[in-house]
């Protein structure tokens, strides 16, 4: 008997050590899985498969249970992100609630900074309560989705294990064991590791997203500088060229003028001497009078548009003061419109266009910096006219708008649009389509900066046959 006995006893002990050793198995698998699906998350999306895997190994590990989730706490931010599951293991809620929402954040995140395990104990009231308050905030649909059952339980024990980033959720309807409470917490421990892997991915993402943006940010600024140093030396050019038109420009202007007011004295003696002379060849001194006068009247008229296209050419080449000043922009786009269509029609092959101004007067005055926002207009309305040269009727149409947080410009011509090949590289610094050197490519390269450092957006719509519209978005703020 003594030896039939022993021998069941062996086996007894035998079994309980396999019993054992398929726990022990059977948790570290479950902790492999938590492990290696945390790691694998890669972003905020991720995060809701928490939920489901901590609902999936809780049941593995064999601790009874009723709900579960996990508040992750954010010292800097003084708030909890909760995740929580439903009965059957889904993906509930996702909620941010300061340190002082309730008494079981306050309570959960003191033992959360002691390491110490919290016990929190609800009836139905207090849990219809909280069901009540979640739906009331949006957080869920109503009080049956939280529930996730037709009736509430009675009792709940909420057991909050903490872990380095927060805090595991295990809610019960019965005080867990010391057993269990170890079990949850080599998975809140798991969790852990997992997690800090996740945050530091986070991290080296962001880090590489700076590090790109202050690269893009340097090369742009490169770029910038380049183009501000052959736009300097074409300034100095174009402000020499100017200055040598203008003086003899000046003397074309003045000496039309005076000659003008001597025809209309010359005139004035005609009619004192009538008498003295035959009538007709006072008519024929008289017509040739009006005719000379005729001639220097226009001489006068096209030096005065010669004299402010070089006078705007003088203020482009001085460049701007850098500083934004409150500006009027409709009277600024009806300015330099206007003086863009002169410098097209007082140039080779000149062309008509039917210009169309549709501007906003609530706009008022707009912060910019002026001489700037001036080659936007030039350049844009340049192209336009360059562009149209190819069309029977030509249209320019410009508009401004006001919104909320943004004030939009529309320059939108007719002509033959941008090819689809091209339309990314037009904004490119020296990229031109004009043949020659009829054109510098940096127009709008130099439109779309100054865009920029108004904080703005240069947007570009354009199809084959139809005409193209350059947009520009400029915030309010």
């Amino acid at each position: 008997f003594t030896n039939a006995f022993a021998q069941t006893y062996t086996r007894f002990l035998d079994l309980q050590k396999a019993e054992a050793q398929a726990r022990e198995a059977t948790k570290q698998a479950s902790l492999d899985r938590v492990r290696g699906e945390i790691s694998s998350m890669r972003s905020a999306n991720d995060l809701n498969r928490i939920t489901p895997l901590v609902f999936n190994e809780l049941t593995t590990l064999g601790i009874p249970f009723i709900r579960c989730g996990v508040f992750i706490v954010n010292e800097k931010r003084n708030n909890v992100e909760i995740y929580l599951s439903t009965p059957e293991g889904k993906s509930l809620a996702v909620m941010t609630l300061p340190f002082d929402a309730n008494e079981m954040t306050t309570q959960s995140v003191k033992a959360w900074k002691k390491e110490e395990v919290y016990v929190q104990h609800w009836n139905q009231t207090d849990f219809i309560n909280w069901s009540k308050s979640m739906a009331e905030q949006g957080y869920v649909k109503d009080l049956k989705t939280y529930q996730g059952t037709a009736v509430a339980p009675d009792n709940l024990h909420l057991h909050f294990v903490p872990f380095d980033q927060g805090l595991l959720y295990v809610g019960s309807t019965e005080n867990l064991s010391e057993e269990q409470i170890d079990l949850v917490k080599a998975l809140a421990s798991a969790f852990s590791i997992a997690y800090a892997r996740y945050e530091d991915f986070v991290k080296l993402e962001q880090a590489k997203t700076e590090v790109e943006s202050a690269m893009s940010e340097l090369k742009a600024t490169q770029s910038q500088l380049v183009q501000q140093e052959k736009l300097a030396s074409l300034g100095q050019l174009t402000a020499g060229i100017a200055h040598e038109i203008k003086n003899p420009l000046n003397f074309v202007n003045n000496f039309s003028e005076v000659s003008i007011e001597l025809i209309e004295e010359a005139q004035d003696e005609i009619t004192n001497v009538e008498t003295q002379y035959p009538a007709s060849l006072l008519q024929n001194i008289s017509e040739l009078l009006d005719d000379v006068q005729s001639n220097l009247t226009k001489i006068h008229e096209h030096g005065s548009r010669a004299n402010n296209i070089v006078s705007s050419m003088l203020q482009h080449s001085r460049g701007g003061s850098g500083k934004k000043e409150p500006t009027d922009l409709n009277a600024l786009i009806r300015e330099y419109v206007n003086l863009s269509f002169h410098g097209m029609r007082a140039g080779k092959n000149p062309i008509d266009v039917d210009i169309q101004l549709k501007l906003d007067d609530s706009i008022g005055d707009v912060p910019l910096i002026a001489e700037d926002f001036s080659r936007i207009i030039l350049n844009l309305c340049n192209n336009a006219f360059d562009a149209m040269r190819s069309v029977e009727t030509a249209s320019l149409r410009v508009r401004t708008k006001k919104s909320d947080d943004a004030i939009t410009i529309e320059i939108e011509d007719n002509g033959p649009g941008i090819p689809d090949e091209i339309k990314d590289k037009i904004l490119q610094p020296f990229f031109t389509t004009k043949k020659g050197t009829e054109g510098t490519g940096l127009g709008l390269s130099i439109t779309h900066d100054i865009v920029k450092a108004h904080g703005g957006e240069l947007k570009v719509e354009s199809e084959v046959g139809k005409g193209t519209e350059f947009c520009i978005l400029i915030p309010i703020s």
